[in-house]
């Protein structure tokens, strides 16, 4: 048999209270959305808890933690909430006031995760509308009920919000953000666009530049080097805004609705829209900044050169628009003499100095390009007389006379002449086969 011996307890004498006397108290404060009225709400609860601090003669103010325009359903963007977070952990608050659990968090994982790293420490959180006090034994059942409660709560929330805009979608009804979308402001009425003309006009200079020869990734530098804003308020461009400017359809008065979605109330985590849900396509549902031939002619040519077998160049107006007749490789631009008084930049195919195929197809001197597109004019003039009158006034524009002819030995604006060239083919006699936008074909000499 078995036999169970008892050990008696060993009497100790009572711990010191380890707690200060004065607790460092700190208040977190929050709301959901940076309205002015909800703004002033964080303003009131901010003095609430500066007098409720204040009242208590134990208590010594450690800090109030304040995020404004910020969702409780995740702590990543609450940096209010983080600052707390970091400065419990750094030994600078012995306790933390808020007014009720929804404030701390809409998330029942990320507060319990938080209560418990905060008991932890031995900080105890109190929530007054609920009347809980983390550190009790029961605080942790009714945290987790209530939690999910006000989860649950921001999860209809965000089905209701979600049904409403879809329904907008279905009307036909649709907004963008005026403060960060170039080209358009909010407009007297609800769902208004009225054209920003000085933000437009940068739309259209982009619209212009890109099927005249340039990338997105050169009208970006272009733009930052003029300290042009860019939609943001920012001075630096990067290739992917100028890209999402060049397909956003409503700069030629359409509106694709529904071209993303959220996946989940809690992370906010958004995605392209695949088919999951329906869209709709307003046409004509305000006014246009770009022309709808010239957006979709920019659309062409965008996929045109997505679609090409060899990697572009966008660096000035003549790249990737002449290729060799020998090889089919794009011709690009090399400096020849370092000295300026010889200096000249020839247009020559890329595999020149290639090995193995040290292409020797005819070089192209830059200086002549312009020459070459003006006779490309004036021959597609006599056989369409009818357009010559737009296309001297169009050549005039860039410098040249009403007779065809250049007026200087440069001219000083080419882009109008470029952006009707499709393609341009150099043969080894010099010649080149010429295809206009319009798919005219010429072959001229240099």
């Amino acid at each position: 048999m078995s036999r169970v011996i008892k050990i008696g307890a060993v009497a100790r004498l009572p711990k010191q209270d380890t707690v200060p006397k004065v607790q460092r108290v700190a208040a977190y404060v929050r709301v959901s959305t940076d309205f002015e009225e909800q703004l002033d709400s964080l303003a009131a609860q901010e003095d609430y808890y500066e007098k409720k601090i204040g009242e208590h003669a134990d208590w010594s103010r450690a800090g109030i933690y304040a995020d404004g325009g910020r969702s409780g359903t995740s702590y990543v963007h609450r940096e209010g909430f983080n600052r707390m977070i970091a400065d419990c952990e750094a030994g600078k608050i012995d306790m933390v006031i808020t007014k009720s659990i929804s404030r701390f968090a809409r998330n029942t994982v990320d507060a319990l995760i938080y209560i418990r790293k905060l008991k932890l420490l031995g900080i105890g959180v109190y929530f007054e509308r609920e009347d809980i006090w983390t550190l009790d034994s029961k605080g942790e059942f009714l945290i987790t009920l209530l939690t999910s409660l006000a989860q649950e709560e921001s999860r209809s929330i965000s089905k209701n919000t979600a049904w409403g805009i879809r329904k907008r979608f279905a009307d036909g009804k649709y907004s963008v953000a005026y403060s960060t979308f170039l080209g358009y402001d909010r407009g007297t009425e609800k769902g208004q666009f009225v054209i920003n003309q000085g933000q437009a006009a940068v739309v259209r200079l982009i619209y212009r530049m890109y099927p005249q020869g340039y990338s997105a990734y050169m009208i970006a530098k272009f733009l930052s080097r003029w300290e042009i804003h860019t939609p943001a308020g920012k001075h630096l461009w990067s290739e992917s805004v100028v890209r999402s400017i060049l397909v956003n359809e409503k700069y030629k008065g359409d509106a694709l609705l529904q071209k993303n979605f959220t996946v989940d109330f809690l992370t906010k985590k958004r995605k392209k829209n695949e088919g999951e849900l329906k869209q709709h396509y307003v046409e004509d549902g305000h006014d246009a900044i770009i022309e709808r031939q010239a957006f979709d002619y920019v659309q062409e040519r965008k996929a045109g050169r997505e679609q090409a077998a060899e990697c572009r160049s966008g660096v000035d107006l003549y790249s990737s628009l002449f290729t060799c007749g020998i090889c089919g490789c794009w011709y690009g631009a090399k400096v020849e003499h370092s000295d300026d008084k010889y200096r000249r930049v020839m247009m020559m195919c890329r595999r020149r100095f290639k090995a193995p195929y040290y292409c020797k197809n005819a070089r192209i001197d830059k200086e002549d390009i312009p020459k070459l597109f003006i006779e490309a004019v004036r021959r597609l003039c006599i056989k369409y007389p009818a357009i010559k009158r737009t296309c001297i006034a169009v050549m005039e524009e860039a410098g040249v006379r009403a007779g065809l002819q250049v007026k200087n030995s440069y001219i000083h604006d080419m882009q109008d002449l470029t952006m009707i060239v499709d393609s341009a083919i150099v043969y080894p006699d010099k010649t080149v086969k010429i295809e206009l936008i319009d798919s005219t074909k010429m072959k001229l000499r240099l």
